[in-house]
């Protein structure tokens, strides 16, 4: 932990009270890795699966403070487990007349909330579609998308490769223990190590920061 890294704490209690599944302590590191990232000036933060913005406030500060931008990713219909009859459906997010999962709005009000509209750019859209059209290196990028194989192995393989040498791969949902959560946010971690192009630079609960050492994956 770098204790020089320290977050607004406006925006911080901002990212603290925005609806979203990231505790304080994991959140303050996205944050610290954010800010080693975008200090590095090899490109833009961008992750991928902003929901409600909690994310994008501990991003979106660190790119602020660091001269740099934060690109958020998300069709923003929710993932399959934000869907009705799984642990973590919202029926306050539901849109009424089409009767579908949207958390667009709800991410618009937290942008007005924290002032982060001058840094943080919105990319609505599928996240695989996005990055087949993408060719900005990246200096650091999220995985916080749906957390199924398909969708999370599609991120993976359609991102990862964009992100620069020296530049941050943060993983969220990381569960060494199957009792403690999905196998695939631990399997896309296992296999960034597995191929010899990140070393872990910091862990914090179930968020994982790698950093780029080699090309590859």
């Amino acid at each position: 932990m770098d204790a020089s890294i320290v977050m607004d704490p406006r925006l911080l209690a901002v990212a603290q009270r925005t609806k979203g599944f990231m505790p304080d302590d994991e959140g303050l590191a996205l944050h610290r890795a954010g800010r080693r990232a975008a200090g590095t000036g090899l490109g833009p933060l961008l992750e991928v699966g902003t929901y409600c913005g909690k994310s994008s406030v501990y991003l979106g500060a660190a790119a602020r403070e660091e001269d740099s931008v934060l690109f958020t990713v998300d069709h923003h219909r929710g993932s399959e487990e934000n869907q009705a009859g799984w642990e973590h459906h919202d029926t306050s997010l539901v849109d009424p007349e089409t009767g579908r999962m949207d958390t667009l709005p709800t991410f618009r009000r937290t942008m007005v909330d924290s002032g982060l509209e001058d840094v943080v750019v919105a990319v609505l859209g599928d996240s695989a579609t996005v990055a087949k059209y993408w060719t900005t290196p990246l200096s650091l990028l999220f995985i916080d998308g749906g957390h199924g194989s398909e969708p999370a192995w599609a991120d993976y393989r359609a991102w990862v490769p964009l992100v620069a040498i020296g530049g941050r791969l943060a993983i969220h949902d990381v569960f060494p223990d199957p009792a403690d959560g999905g196998r695939p946010p631990f399997e896309l971690y296992s296999r960034a190590l597995e191929s010899g192009s990140f070393l872990e630079e910091e862990a914090c609960g179930s968020l994982r920061v790698l950093i780029r050492t080699a090309e590859g994956e």
